[in-house]
């Protein structure tokens, strides 16, 4: 859980880039955090992503209305660990491991320890662009690396 709130300033993962024969990735030194591509767990995901509840819902555990989290599993919607923990609670006792961020749209698996990249993750990418449009009110845009 120690990883769950480092949002950047972006929602977007760092690029690679070659240079000279060797792989950088652009926009480590600024405290980026790499994404996974792949999870062991996404059997667990609800079947029902499409229909989320909107950014702005409270913490069913405390009406806490900001740094909110959607366990991707039951679409609960609990705090992050900068509020009352709500959602690491959650995890603890349900083994509901998936959750998106509202703040930045990231996605955390707590038994991975990691951010899952949502934009490249098949399964995640619908309750990605469900959760932008109801964040931004469009249509995420497209990466360009």
């Amino acid at each position: 859980m120690a990883n769950e709130a480092g949002s950047s300033s972006s929602n977007l993962p760092p690029c690679i880039i070659e240079e000279e024969g060797e792989e950088q990735l652009f926009g480590a030194e600024a405290g980026w955090v790499e994404a996974l591509t792949y999870c062991d767990h996404l059997a667990s995901l609800s079947s029902d992503l499409a229909h989320i509840p909107t950014p702005d819902t409270a913490c069913s555990e405390c009406q806490n209305p900001k740094e909110n989290w959607l366990c991707l599993c039951c679409k609960n919607i609990l705090c992050s660990r900068f509020v009352n923990k709500h959602m690491l609670q959650h995890y603890q006792q349900s083994t509901h491991c998936l959750a998106l961020s509202y703040s930045d749209l990231s996605v955390w698996c707590f038994s991975c320890d990691a951010y899952l990249d949502a934009q490249v993750i098949q399964e995640l990418r619908p309750v990605y662009e469900v959760a932008y449009i109801l964040k931004f009110g469009e249509a995420p845009p497209f990466r360009s690396c």
